[in-house]
């Protein structure tokens, strides 16, 4: 499926994704591609003693499926110049292993820019568990192609 172009986005346009479960796997291997072996992720014992009793995906593991999640639908296949900027991005709650999450895109507000063939995009975002509790929310900034005349 191609993706839509810039003028094929409207204001208030809403898509939910697709779900994915966060497994212990991607837990590791998100610490073995980052660095970030922070025992609240990797070590059962220790984060037993924490505030959230178990372990926690990273936030940007959350952020990252999301964005995954988000280019699954569809929409932006092939017509997407470029992820420009994350906007107040705010980790609400926690992830857990098992946790089956899906993102729900919005669109906030467009912007042509015909210098560079496109338009900005500005989309909310928010991560929701399998409860539909919102883990993660902010805006995404995208480039858009526009339609080829």
């Amino acid at each position: 499926m191609a993706g839509l172009y810039f003028e094929e986005f409207s204001v208030g346009q809403t898509v939910k994704t697709a779900s994915r479960t966060v497994s212990e796997d991607a837990i590791f291997n998100f610490a073995g591609l980052t660095g970030d072996y922070n025992q609240i992720h990797t070590d059962a014992e220790f984060a037993r003693t924490s505030p959230f009793g178990q372990r926690v995906a990273h936030g940007l593991l959350g952020l990252s499926i999301a964005t995954g999640l988000i280019m699954r639908t569809g929409l932006l296949e092939g017509t997407v110049l470029a992820f420009r900027e994350i906007q107040e991005w705010k980790f609400v709650k926690p992830i857990f292993i098992g946790d089956t999450i899906h993102a729900v895109l919005t669109v906030n507000e467009t912007k042509a820019l015909p210098r560079i063939g496109g338009g900005a995009l500005i989309a909310n975002v928010e991560v929701r568990n399998q409860s539909d509790e919102v883990l993660q929310k902010g805006a995404l900034n995208l480039l858009m192609l526009s339609k080829p005349k």
